[in-house]
């Protein structure tokens, strides 16, 4: 395509990413499957090209504090390219991946309208998995998930605009119940990070900020289908964090169902079949996962079978069946009944490094994966954490020191470490949140670009659209504007009556 010449706006314009003679290692996804496997290829005779569909490398299970304001976005989610800019073989492209061709070896990605296919030798798919709706995706619109920056910003939008809608509406002397009731739906580890911060919020950080309300009076309700917390915590940790919640302020309510989410609220179901309805504005969805969309593309070309969570069975050694140069790591692969966590897509896609790398030295391959179970954690509130590792179960603070010790090794960069710490010395020990900006563009831009035809596509020019003569009228204008400012300098003609 040349620059001038007009291109269909309903057709993404194509490109083919030209072959060399090394061989070429496609990573898709920029999570911690795709980083560390990228990462371990470091020293390898190959080229790697990673796909993403965002810039930055995301620490996922802190988002939780960026939508309640005790970090920065940056903090946990550092440029893609900063991270491997030292890697010399390490290629970074943006792009959804749309299609993968196994039979072609290739892999197509698209942005705004922009499409490239990019040919491999081998692959490591590691594009993760998203927010499970349980079939009604529409709650969505009202109930953000968990999965992205995006969804964190919006949520603290959400959360933060709550209460200042409150104070306003309090001040008019309207009923505020419905602002400031806060609804977590999900009790695993995320559910109740989110709801533990949400509680410690309005109980302690806000209770001076705001005059026609007192949010200490807030409603935080933990909603799920399960009959306990935490379940894969086991019954005594579950237990334990159901009460330190209730101690909270948090309001547990387990075996309800949620039937139904509007603007205004939701309903919940328990299992005698009698329903309740809750009045809420605020609503966060933090119960269950679906794999990518691109493990229905691998299993339609392989036979391998999907789960009801949409992971694909692979082989022992991380493979497809029938496709040897294909591996898929993380959240993607039901194997063992592997656990969706971040050690697993770290080991998974080190592991399959390993093996491309031993293939092209003519070593044997590998023993088939074994994962390695590091442990579980999760925050309750401050000074208030659960940890399993192993046989071992820690509660209350030393579960907490540990929680921190290890999301703060995991956290890439040192800089972002550094400021961490102080975010939450500054949480933790005094009541201060430093990251509570929000906008209303944050809550409403994802449903107002989900209701284009083509989401940002459509706010775009496709790249072979070009206005000569409009470009060269807005050049004169801002000339003109630029000499008349180096006048008004130069004559000292500013604050001179005219």
């Amino acid at each position: 395509m040349t620059e001038g010449t007009a291109t269909d706006t309903s057709t993404p314009e194509r490109a083919l990413v030209p072959r060399s003679d090394r061989h070429q290692v496609v990573v898709i996804g920029s999570g911690f499957g795709g980083l560390f496997g990228t990462k371990a290829l470091k020293n390898a005779d190959v080229d790697v090209t990673m796909i993403a569909r965002t810039t930055h490398h995301l620490f996922q299970p802190l988002l939780y504090q960026v939508a309640t304001g005790i970090l920065s976005e940056g903090e946990i989610a550092p440029p893609t390219r900063e991270v491997l800019a030292r890697q010399k073989n390490a290629q970074v492209l943006l792009g959804e991946v749309t299609a993968i061709d196994l039979a072609s070896r290739t892999v197509t990605s698209q942005v705004l309208g922009r499409e490239l296919t990019t040919p491999y030798d081998s692959l490591i798919v590691a594009a993760g998995a998203g927010q499970s709706y349980f079939g009604n995706d529409h709650f969505a619109e009202f109930a953000p998930g968990m999965k992205s920056i995006d969804d964190a910003l919006e949520l603290r939008g959400r959360i933060f605009g709550a209460f200042e809608m409150a104070e306003l509406g309090a001040a008019r002397g309207e009923n505020v119940d419905h602002l400031l009731t806060f609804v977590v739906v999900g009790a695993g580890p995320t559910g109740v990070e989110m709801a533990g911060q949400i509680a410690e919020l309005a109980h302690r950080t806000l209770t001076r900020d705001f005059r026609a309300i007192k949010t200490h009076q807030a409603r935080v309700i933990l909603v799920d289908a399960a009959p306990q917390v935490l379940p894969p915590f086991g019954a005594k940790l579950g237990a334990w964090t159901k009460k330190k919640l209730e101690d909270l302020g948090v309001e547990v309510m387990l075996g309800a169902l949620v039937s139904a989410v509007d603007e205004r609220g939701l309903v919940v179901k328990y299992k005698d079949g009698s329903e309740e309805r809750i009045a809420a504005v605020t609503k966060v969805w933090a119960a269950g996962v679906q794999a990518s969309a691109l493990g229905r593309t691998l299993s339609d070309q392989t036979g391998a079978p999907l789960d009801r969570s949409g992971r694909i069975a692979v082989n022992p050694d991380l493979t497809l069946p029938g496709y040897p140069e294909v591996f898929v790591v993380g959240d993607m692969i039901a194997l063992d009944n592997l656990p969706g966590v971040a050690q697993v897509a770290i080991q998974g896609a080190k592991y399959a490094a390993k093996e491309i790398d031993g293939r092209l030295n003519g070593k044997a391959p590998q023993r088939p994966f074994k994962y390695f179970d590091k442990g579980s954690m999760a925050i309750v509130s401050r000074f208030r954490a659960v940890a399993l590792v192993g046989k071992l179960r820690l509660t209350g603070f030393l579960a907490w020191l540990m929680w921190l010790a290890v999301h703060l090794f995991y956290i890439t960069g040192f800089k972002n470490r550094l400021t961490a710490v102080l975010h939450w010395l500054i949480s933790f020990l005094g009541r201060g949140r430093s990251e509570r900006t929000s906008t209303e563009q944050q809550i409403f831009a994802r449903v107002a670009l989900q209701r284009l035809g083509r989401g940002a596509a459509d706010l775009v020019s496709q790249p072979g659209e070009y206005d000569a003569e409009a470009e060269r009228r807005r050049r004169e204008e801002l000339e003109r504007q630029a000499l008349e400012e180096v006048r008004l300098t130069d004559e000292q003609a500013r604050g001179v009556r005219v």
